[in-house]
């Protein structure tokens, strides 16, 4: 009977390393993975800017301050003048601040718009540390030159802080 036992106890404990050893590889595995950043969604998301029919997004980079700078190339039939910009989660006009002077901007040409402040959907300034992602829209008001009427352009921002 003893004989058994020791066999049962033994089985046991071969069981226990087995499964023991192995529970410790996984753990290394995930550790090094979670390390590496895998399993960070940041990780695999690409920097889109993306306007409306009449505009181009060129480039688009955003910093830890939440500040953006993107530069932006319009394909309207006139001259237009930029007269005020934001930047929110919610596309609004949470942030609006008119820019002095006016951006004059040619049929066909680019501007870059720097340092235009972020906000989230609850109206904070957004900040981040590199690698998180803000996902929001640039606002920007404009006049047609030849006609006076006032528009909104609405860019899309898909971006990761660097």
């Amino acid at each position: 009977m003893a004989a058994k036992s020791r066999a049962g106890q033994q089985s046991a404990m071969e069981y226990l390393l087995t499964y023991g050893w192995a529970i410790l590889t996984i753990s290394i595995v995930l550790s090094a993975f979670i390390y590496l950043g895998v399993f960070n969604t940041g990780t695999f998301v690409s920097s889109q800017c993306v306007a409306q029919a009449d505009f181009s997004c060129l480039t688009a980079r955003m910093d830890t301050n939440g500040q953006i700078t993107f530069n932006v190339q319009q394909n309207t039939m006139t001259n237009i003048n930029v007269t005020a910009m934001s930047c929110n989660a919610t596309a609004s006009y949470i942030g609006m601040s008119a820019i002095s002077p006016q951006v004059t901007m040619t049929i066909g040409g680019n501007h870059t718009f720097g340092s235009v402040q972020c906000y989230t959907s609850k109206g904070a300034a957004f900040s981040g540390s590199v690698g998180t992602v803000y996902t929001g829209y640039v606002i920007m008001n404009y006049t047609n030159v030849q006609s006076g009427f006032l528009h909104t352009e609405y860019i899309t921002v898909i971006e990761k802080i660097t």
